[in-house]
């Protein structure tokens, strides 16, 4: 169907099924059809795909997609054929007859949509292509932009090559998409890609539908993986490490236990590696132990768990990362474990790294959202520059109300902290407010490094005076005190100074109470959490007393079944046949089409079958997520399932 000179909304009812826009969507697709160069900064799973995939339908030309994965490509390009939506995608996987199949059909201006490689868009036959006289290209979009930011977490050089296509294709309009992008980053986007004049839109980052869960690594940190598994038990879900040691290590782990579970990392051959993504993305395994070569793409949206089994380095590689969970907005849970030999690792890697300062304030952040004690969603938006607001109604929201594992347990106990705090401001004003947290922290601790000798702060007062305490526990200190308002950061480098407040309580000797977790006895240099966690109710609750794990083996399984407590149907045991049955017909579809399950529907669109219990195709179109191409494919035995007795 021809859908040139259509409104968005009636592109997005007909094809997608969807009845309205999210989030920025409609804005972004005004400017993008307007011609207007735009960059948009959308959560995962927040619809970016729509962004360009509506336009490039109602533009005449050809809209050409840079995309960083091969899988990501094949994701997409299977799910609009799946609607009826003729896209390609060219990189170096694709058969030569069938790649110059879907050249032929560009050049006949039959196909809307080419998915390419930052690397492949610059090979001549690319080149060629989009050059050729009966070709127009209307848009081109850069997809996981913030990988042209050397500030970006996944920076990429050949990303920068995309900038030559700006002068190449002046009447094309140009959108960028992230999910993840600070201040500094979207700088880096819009010039490093020459974007004209661009509407720049950030939508929230907060993902309402994700709980926020944050735990002191204990010396068993098997229990406490199991026991995040076993809370979503036959549901999907990734699990972070930080080596591929630790991957393979944590599988045979889980595979013992009986788990279904495979590995991914760098170290497998890539035909393995091909394999084992694909048997996750079609509900083949369960569990897949990854390290961070993993995710980045892909568009499985049942995914109901992310676990760290080690601290990412920045906030911005975990807000990617969490966002692999609930892409179709239903309930699921990020669970971060974290220690101080997370902390050492990661400073071990800064050796090699240009920008040794940058990779420490990146990391601070990290720890300061791994140690907080205030809200976690409240720490990792403000991180994005974004206040959180917690609405009246979100008890009653698809997330349940749940939060994060510090708003669910309430707040610590406050504890006197006068004389750290005092510690701590009066260094600040000692070394002039001129400096940033962890040299603050430095001369604190007594520290012989070069600047502070430089800067003969080894003679102030303060120097060495703070040892109580070790590194991770002061950084801890300064965000409680700039949460209460008596400390505050500014600029670029984030230079710590005193508010009145803060001068008024030094200058006072007020006495200043702060939730701080403060272990046991004298804090240690290695940070030794296990103490801390034995003292958690929750921990207690969740793992035995003997040290080993008291959970059961489940049953070995080739498959599972996907998400149980993605809905509540209470009495209504049809809606609980159908959607089982649809489950069981969408699995064998979907292995029929050699496709992923969810490219036939998500679950959102099998719960709102089961729910509204369509029995005429008309009603199907009230379904959510069912376009004309799905109704006209499956309609017919989709009412067969809703109609059986």
């Amino acid at each position: 169907m021809d859908y040139t000179n259509k409104k968005p909304e009636e592109v997005l009812k007909s094809v997608f099924g969807y009845d309205s826009f999210r989030l920025l969507q409609k804005d972004i697709i005004t400017n993008v059809l307007s011609g207007k160069d735009t960059l948009a900064i959308m959560p995962t799973g927040g619809g970016k795909s729509l962004c360009y995939q509506i336009p490039a339908l109602i533009f005449e030309g050809l809209t050409v997609v840079v995309s960083p994965l091969i899988s990501l490509m094949q994701d997409q390009v299977a799910g609009l054929n799946a609607m009826g939506v003729n896209a390609v995608f060219l990189n170096s996987t694709v058969e030569w007859e069938d790649y110059k199949d879907s050249m032929n059909s560009i050049r006949r201006g039959e196909t809307k949509i080419v998915y390419v490689s930052p690397e492949g868009l610059m090979t001549p036959k690319i080149n060629d292509l989009l050059h050729d006289p009966r070709v127009t290209v209307s848009c081109i979009t850069i997809d996981e932009a913030h990988c042209v930011s050397e500030w970006g977490h996944d920076f990429r050089p050949d990303y920068l090559e995309i900038s030559s296509l700006r002068s190449q294709f002046k009447n094309a309009v140009f959108l960028a998409l992230t999910a993840t992008a600070t201040p500094h980053v979207r700088e880096d986007i819009i010039q490093n890609l020459k974007l004209k004049n661009p509407a720049v839109l950030i939508s929230s980052f907060d993902r309402p539908n994700i709980f926020l869960d944050v735990r002191p690594k204990s010396r068993n940190a098997l229990e406490q993986v199991v026991e995040c598994i076993r809370r979503h038990l036959d549901e999907s879900g990734i699990i972070y490490c930080f080596s591929k040691k630790q991957v393979d290590t944590l599988t045979e782990q889980l595979d013992e236990l009986g788990y279904s579970v495979l590995n991914y990392h760098a170290g497998l051959q890539d035909a393995v590696r091909a394999d084992h993504q694909n048997k996750f993305l079609r509900d083949q395994v369960q569990i897949m132990v990854a390290t961070l070569a993993f995710g980045m793409g892909i568009d499985k949206p049942n995914v109901r768990f992310v676990i760290h089994y080690d601290m990412p380095k920045s906030l911005e590689q975990y807000y990617q990362e969490i966002g692999r969970a609930g892409r179709d907005g239903l309930a699921s849970e990020a669970l971060l474990l974290y220690s101080a030999g997370d902390i050492h690792k990661i400073r071990y890697f800064f050796e090699e790294a240009a920008d040794k300062e940058r990779c420490e304030k990146l990391l601070q952040g990290m720890i300061s959202y791994a140690t907080g004690r205030s809200c976690r969603r409240k720490l990792l938006l403000s991180y994005f520059g974004e206040s959180y607001v917690k609405n009246a109604d979100e008890k009653s929201s698809e997330s349940g109300g749940r939060c994060c594992d510090l708003c669910e347990s309430g707040p610590l106990p406050e504890m006197d902290m006068t004389i750290p705090s005092q510690k701590l401001m009066s260094c600040i004003i000692r070394t002039g407010s001129r400096f940033g947290a962890a040299y603050v922290i430095d001369v604190l601790l007594g520290s012989r490094g070069k600047r502070i000798l430089e800067n003969k702060h080894n003679m102030v007062s303060t120097w060495g005076i703070g040892r109580e305490l070790d590194k991770n526990q002061w950084h801890e200190l300064v965000n409680l005190l700039i949460e209460k308002n008596f400390v505050t950061k500014y600029g670029d480098y984030n230079i710590l100074l005193l508010t009145n407040d803060g001068l008024a309580a030094l200058k006072n000797r007020d006495k200043i109470l702060l939730p701080f977790n403060m272990p046991r006895g004298r804090a240690s240099e290695s940070m030794n959490l296990e103490a801390e966690t034995a003292f958690s109710p929750k921990y207690r609750a969740g793992c035995g007393a003997g040290g080993g794990l008291m959970f059961p083996k489940p049953e070995k399984k080739s498959g599972f079944v996907l998400h149980k407590k993605e809905v509540d149907f209470g009495d209504d045991e049809e809606a609980k046949r159908i959607q089982n049955a649809l489950k069981k017909w969408r699995k064998r579809k979907a292995e029929e089409m050699n496709v992923p399950p969810y490219i036939i529907f998500g679950d959102r669109t099998l719960n709102d079958i089961a729910f509204k219990k369509p029995h005429t195709e008309s009603e199907l179109y009230d379904v959510n997520g069912l376009g004309e191409k799905k109704v006209e494919k499956f309609g017919t035995e989709i009412l067969e399932i809703v109609g059986e007795e």
